[in-house]
């Protein structure tokens, strides 16, 4: 009876401590760089956040813009990442009226200053640090070989400028396309950091699996940065909703070293190969009208060359019968 009784209480112990072993592993969440609904109404503070621009804040989600011309919003952590290993996942939504036009996009960043407004999205141009954009703009600048939405990353240490004109293909890490628009349900973004690899993946299937956008080795990112979304939009619109943030601290891998990232530059020593800088074709500035009437001109001047060219052959056919006689 005894040995009955030992024996269902292990089992239970056993289950219990395997049960903590599963849910043990959201205690590595970090809750001072996390964001989870519900949130507060417009103009409450948010724990460890602030949001700048024309941000909105709900119960359910945070709009970076809503869908209307000429809109920027930012929403940046307060608490430096300290953790070397990290995986940070956004829940977002981006939605809106246009069917074949919409944009512009949002940015996820890991950088060295917060709360900077800038041209890259609603961020800082020349920044220092990561950039995982998510670019929609529907009417392509320049040549591409890829359709948009658009994911890729880019690494900067300071000098490097984002050329939003050709949606930084020349100084991005890798990419990949991702139809997340417009979904009937919220789409996932895993940007994770371990081991000097940089890995992003998406569920935009909502099929809670993670699918792989793109892998990068050797980049080195420093501690100490700022996670931060932030969003714009120009001619073209799109609501850009924010559902939550998680970062979650990840062990260090077994055959790497511990060392202090707290001075080092972010580099990486792998970049898509550029392509060439060719220049937007530039647009007329004739005109509908003054083209109309230009054309019609023309028409006019091949007419006139038609006519006195027919006239001209018919003088001279009958100055020729004229020497018969």
């Amino acid at each position: 009876m005894h040995l009955r009784s030992f024996t269902a209480s292990l089992f239970s112990f056993i289950l219990i401590n395997l049960s903590n072993a599963q849910w043990n592993t959201k205690d590595f969440m970090k809750r001072e760089h996390s964001l989870i609904k519900p949130y507060y109404g417009s103009g409450i503070d948010i724990p460890f956040w602030q949001f700048t621009g024309n941000t909105i804040v709900t119960p359910n989600h945070i709009r970076l813009t809503d869908d209307s011309q000429s809109k920027r919003g930012a929403l940046w952590n307060s608490v430096p990442v300290s953790v070397r290993h990290w995986d940070l996942q956004v829940q977002f939504k981006v939605h809106g009226k246009g069917k074949d036009l919409f944009g512009d996009g949002f940015a996820i960043w890991y950088a060295k200053e917060p709360m900077v407004d800038g041209t890259i999205f609603g961020s800082k141009d020349y920044f220092q640090g990561l950039a995982i954009i998510l670019d929609t703009y529907s009417n392509h600048n320049g040549p591409h070989n890829h359709q948009h939405p658009y994911i890729s990353a880019m690494i900067n240490n300071g000098s490097l400028h984002y050329d939003h004109d050709r949606d930084g293909t020349h100084t991005q890490l890798a990419g990949c396309e991702a139809k997340f628009r417009n979904m009937d349900y919220d789409t996932h973004l895993s940007v994770k950091y371990e081991g000097d690899v940089l890995t992003v993946s998406t569920d935009i299937e909502n099929k809670a699996a993670w699918k792989e956008c793109f892998q990068v080795k050797g980049v080195k990112l420093p501690t100490g940065y700022f996670v931060g979304l932030t969003a714009t939009t120009g001619d073209l619109s799109d609501n850009h909703d924010i559902m939550s943030v998680r970062l979650f601290e990840l062990d260090s891998p077994n055959n790497q070293i511990d060392e202090d990232r707290s001075n080092i530059v972010p580099s990486a020593t792998f970049f898509e190969p550029p392509r060439d800088h060719i220049e937007d074709p530039k647009p007329s500035s004739l005109s509908g009208i003054k083209i109309f009437l230009l054309m019609l001109l023309g028409s006019i001047a091949v007419v006139a060359c038609v006519v006195i060219g027919i006239m001209f052959y018919q003088k001279h056919q009958e100055k020729s019968r004229k020497r018969f006689y």
